[in-house]
């Protein structure tokens, strides 16, 4: 399903296709909009057109996220709900303040601000760390940080388990295909897996010995260095560009690896990198 198919097939064949998708019923899904059935079942057959609080109901009732809430509107005759705005625009000030401020205080640990499609938005000083070895041509922008951490001439040849570490990253991106449907994501998840990988990779995440989570072992002037990460997102987003906004950032999963971190000079590694 294309971008522009979404845009122009009716709402109704939309919709049920949303529907199949999360894998409910007619009446699972009239229940979670709090409309009727037979009223669903008319607009998915095109005999009834849905109001715009009814869009954005079963938009919400389908746990869609703000962009595909705007397609559904769009495809019923509507115009979008929601807007998606430039991160340079005035009125996205106190987005970059607070985003600057998260990554300010995760140093001396790398931190970054993805976008819906893995591309750097900011990052941190620290950050730095996942550029060293890295080809000029994965770091022109908009750099994305999925090439950058599995292309042969990025991070994999510096990834200790990367077998491990890409399945983590190839199943994060099909779960975001399976919430999205998006084309561009479809794309990139094709390009990705084409990368070639001399590890074996695990088609269950399963934990290793003391294990809490799927780490990253980056090896780092003869040492491994070990994270574990988190993602954070706005929780009340009312503006495409802040709901796809992405905060990941890196914890140090060992005492050595932490040693490492706080006594690097990122300045000094960040002129290194420039020069190289």
């Amino acid at each position: 399903m294309t971008m522009q198919s979404q845009l122009t097939q009716p709402i109704g064949d939309l919709l049920r296709e949303w529907r199949k998708r999360r894998k409910l019923s007619q009446l699972e899904l009239a229940v979670h909009a709090e409309i009727s059935a037979r009223h669903l079942s008319f607009v998915e057959t095109g005999r009834s057109v849905p109001s715009r609080d009814m869009v954005l109901r079963l938009g919400e009732a389908l746990d869609l996220a703000l962009r595909e809430r705007n397609q559904l509107l769009l495809a019923a005759g509507y115009a979008p709900a929601y807007r998606e705005s430039n991160m340079e625009d005035p009125r996205m000030a106190s987005v970059r303040e607070m985003v600057r401020q998260v990554l300010a205080a995760h140093e001396p640990f790398p931190a970054l601000v993805l976008d819906r499609y893995w591309n750097r938005v900011e990052a941190n000083d620290p950050a730095w760390l996942f550029r060293v070895g890295v080809s000029p041509v994965l770091l022109e922008e908009p750099v994305n940080v999925l090439r950058l951490a599995l292309h042969p001439e990025g991070l994999a040849p510096r990834t200790a388990n990367l077998g491990e570490w890409r399945a983590h990253l190839l199943a994060r991106v099909r779960q975001q295909i399976t919430m999205t449907a998006d084309p561009a994501l479809i794309k990139l998840y094709d390009e990705l897996v084409e990368y070639p990988c001399d590890q074996p990779e695990p088609e269950v995440e399963l934990p290793g010995p003391g294990e809490i989570a799927v780490p990253l072992r980056l090896r780092h002037k003869e040492k491994e260095l070990v994270f574990y990460s988190t993602v954070s997102t706005f929780g009340t987003p009312l503006d495409i560009t802040v709901a796809e906004l992405a905060i990941e950032s890196f914890f140090p999963a060992d005492p050595q690896t932490a040693e490492v971190l706080r006594a690097t000079d990122w300045q000094a590694l960040a002129e290194t990198c420039c020069a190289g």
